[in-house]
C-alpha cells in the first residue's frame, strides 16, 4: 500500500484537530474553569490567610492555578526580588523559609501547596462546589 503525501497531510491534520479538542476537554473540566473564587478568596484575605510565594517557584504558581480567574484577588505577596536572586524585606521580617508559605490570623503557617479544602477549614471560609 502506498501512502501519498495527500494521506499525510490529512492524517497530520486529524492528530492536530483531535489533540487541540482533548485539551480543550481538559481545560473545560479543570475545578477552575468551572467553579468562581471570587468570594474564597476574598474571604482568605478578609480571615487575614496570607500566601507568601515567589514568581519563579512552579509551587506557587500551580497554587495560584486553582484559583483560576479569581488568582487576582489572592492575598499574595511576592517574596522574590526581582531578578530571583534575594527575598524582599517583608518576607525577611516573616522569617518565610521556602514557597509557598500560608500564614493565618492565628499566626501558623503551612508550607507548600496547600488544597483549597484545607484553606477552607483552616479559615472557615466557604469552598464553593462545581454547579
Amino acid at each position: 500500500m502506498k501512502i501519498t503525501q495527500k494521506t499525510i497531510f490529512f492524517i497530520v491534520i486529524i492528530v492536530l484537530v483531535l489533540g487541540a479538542i482533548g485539551t480543550f476537554l481538559l481545560r473545560g473540566s479543570s475545578p477552575a474553569s468551572t467553579v468562581n473564587y471570587d468570594a474564597f478568596a476574598t474571604c482568605l484575605k478578609d480571615k487575614g490567610a496570607v500566601f507568601y510565594g515567589a514568581f519563579w517557584c512552579p509551587h506557587c504558581q500551580s497554587e495560584k492555578k486553582l484559583f483560576g480567574a479569581s488568582e487576582k484577588l489572592l492575598p499574595y505577596v511576592e517574596c522574590s526580588t526581582p531578578d530571583g536572586n534575594g527575598q524582599t524585606q517583608i518576607c525577611k521580617d516573616k522569617n518565610i523559609q521556602g514557597y509557598p508559605t500560608w500564614i493565618f490570623a492565628d499566626g501558623t503557617q503551612l508550607n507548600g501547596e496547600i488544597p483549597l479544602a484545607t484553606l477552607a477549614e483552616k479559615t472557615s471560609c466557604v469552598l464553593p462546589t462545581a454547579k
